[in-house]
């Protein structure tokens, strides 16, 4: 039966109202407390996929793709090597040249060497592009899978959206903290329960990384203005320097992802952490 003043309630006095119209007309509650109203069951739980800050979030094995980055990387040591080879050997040519006692004869000799130094160079350059394309790609496939990972361990502790795991590489000046911060995110996210990981192997990592990067830039800039035999050397040794600095930051790239995929697989294997750890 409706209430009798509302008609849109249910009765729930002797006189016909709603408890609502029978407060306003200050009529008598026949005794009615507040543990009388009934008691609305709680709501369903949710089904599927839990949507997390950053979005659905759900654990897939990093192990593969780590594996897969560790090999291409191990593949640009290799090509940086090579490149090492091919900058010492522009480096000692053009040094030669540049020698006052070499004379006529001896300058001529050397300009099939320096024709080969050239050659070998730009094939370095060549394999270390199609290397670094080939390790990069993977590298940013396993790094959003290890993001999305971390956000299942801990949903809260990510401090960049998902997207920038990967824009976060290419935007200018971003991209110059922007990867070390969201790593250190996930680096965090994977740790044991109740322990806190050193970020010191990051760290290492990524500051050989920006010192590679930046002073690759400005050695192969330096080359392709260079127009005397000097200004050849002197940019040569500068791209030496960027390549074995390459070839560092390579290795603690790979003893990052190695140790990261095994802290996630380790962790995804224990099971979600029981309530107040």
């Amino acid at each position: 039966m409706f209430c009798k003043h509302c008609k849109l309630s249910t009765a729930a006095t002797p006189e016909g109202l709603c408890w609502d119209c029978a407060d306003a007309a200050d009529e008598p509650r026949s005794g009615r407390t507040f543990a009388s109203r009934p008691v609305l069951p709680a709501p369903p739980a949710p089904t599927g996929p839990v949507v997390q800050p950053h979005g659905p979030a759900w654990l897939r094995s990093p192990v593969g793709l780590g594996k897969a980055v560790a090999v291409l990387l191990g593949v640009v040591i290799a090509v940086d090597l090579f490149a090492v080879y091919a900058d010492f050997t522009m480096y000692d040519v053009m040094s030669s040249m540049t020698d006052d006692s070499l004379g006529y004869d001896g300058y001529n000799d050397l300009q099939g060497d320096a024709e080969r130094a050239d050659s070998l160079f730009a094939a370095a350059a060549v394999a270390q592009m199609v290397a670094f394309v080939a390790a990069i790609v993977v590298y940013l496939v396993w790094f959003l899978r290890v993001r999305v990972n971390a956000e299942v361990f801990n949903p809260f502790g990510h401090s960049k959206k998902r997207a920038w795991a990967g824009w976060g590489w290419f935007v200018p000046v971003v991209s110059l903290w922007f990867p070390r911060r969201i790593m250190l995110d996930i680096w965090d996210a994977s740790s044991p329960a109740g322990t806190r990981t050193s970020h010191a192997l990051v760290n290492a990592w990524w500051t050989l990384w920006l010192v590679a990067v930046l002073t690759r830039r400005l050695g192969s800039s330096a080359y392709n203005r260079a127009e005397t035999l000097e200004e050849i050397r002197d940019a040569a040794g500068q791209v030496l320097f960027s390549d074995s600095v390459d070839i560092v930051a390579a290795v603690l790239a790979i003893l990052v992802v190695l140790r990261l995929t095994r802290m996630q697989h380790e962790k995804a294997q224990h099971g979600p952490v029981p309530v107040g750890v």
